[in-house]
């Protein structure tokens, strides 16, 4: 029987064993993007950021490397380590020893870094998504409903219901997710229209890292993935049909703050262009 390599969640990896240090880096045009391709090839890279040195420090540049695995972190050091990979001088690498002095609080992948995970690990065919149903939920909580107010400043919420599927796993995982911004000029047709495209996006960015937060990858020593549907994180819409997840806020009357979430998305890292362009766009 294969060895357990690597369990995976999709959160932000969280640790000082999986982020690598690397210094004496010299300027250069994408300096970013070369030492993502000269890592990555150790393991997918949660992020890479290359900052300028303190002027005590002298000229150069220093790196802080952030892998998901803290083996794929490992490998990486030992080889990198004073190797020159693109630069004419060697570089120096090692494992973060620093420690924060609370303890950092886990988040849960934005939408684009969920998808890429997914995409090492299950391929670009080995999984999909669908929209279920994204609503328009906005003054469901009755705010800002007095004469004179409603079309001088609104607020636009979307309630978006996600699936994820592992067709070679055999796992369906759902997720829902709220999406909210305020319009400061509700009589401008064009900023309310980009406004709504806004939060739609954002409520299905975050819908669909909802459903990955059911997924727990399993890495064996040949390679293969694994998959298992983890179960800590079932919600009570998991139990819903389609048709009940269709009509969430008025069966269910379920509060909308629950399905916030602390990290923000960013829009740019969204792409739903596809799923949203089919849905029809609320009237001006």
């Amino acid at each position: 029987m294969d060895a357990l390599l690597l369990l995976l969640e999709f959160r932000v990896p969280a640790g000082r064993d999986r982020t690598l240090l690397v210094w004496g880096l010299e300027p250069e045009p994408g300096l970013e993007h070369s030492l993502f391709l000269a890592f990555s090839k150790f393991g997918p890279l949660y992020s890479v950021r290359a900052r300028r040195n303190a002027a005590v420090a002298g000229p150069g540049y220093y790196a802080i490397i952030k892998f998901y695995s803290a083996g794929d972190a490992s490998r990486a050091q030992r080889a990198c380590n004073g190797q020159r990979l693109f630069q004419k001088s060697p570089l120096k690498v090692c494992v973060c020893t620093k420690q924060k002095g609370f303890q950092q609080q886990v988040l849960a992948l934005n939408s684009n870094k969920c998808q890429e995970l997914a995409n090492h690990y299950l391929g670009f065919n080995g999984w999909s998504s669908r929209i279920i149903t994204l609503q328009n939920v906005s003054g469901f909580d009755g705010e800002n409903e007095e004469l004179g107010e409603t079309l001088q400043k609104r607020s636009v919420k979307y309630l978006c219901a996600m699936e994820v599927t592992l067709p070679n796993h055999g796992i369906r995982t759902r997720g829902v997710a709220l999406g909210e911004a305020h319009v400061e000029n509700g009589e401008d047709p064009l900023e309310f229209l980009t406004a709504t495209r806004r939060v739609q996006k954002i409520a299905a960015g975050r819908a669909l890292s909802n459903a990955f937060q059911k997924i727990l990858l399993v890495v064996l020593e040949n390679g293969k993935v694994a998959v298992e549907y983890n179960s800590t994180q079932e919600e009570l819409t998991d139990s819903l049909t389609e048709e009940e997840l269709k009509g969430l806020v008025q069966v269910n009357e379920l509060s909308l703050e629950q399905f916030d979430f602390e990290e923000e998305e960013v829009l740019s890292d969204l792409s739903f262009d596809d799923e949203l362009s089919s849905l029809e766009m609320p009237p001006n």
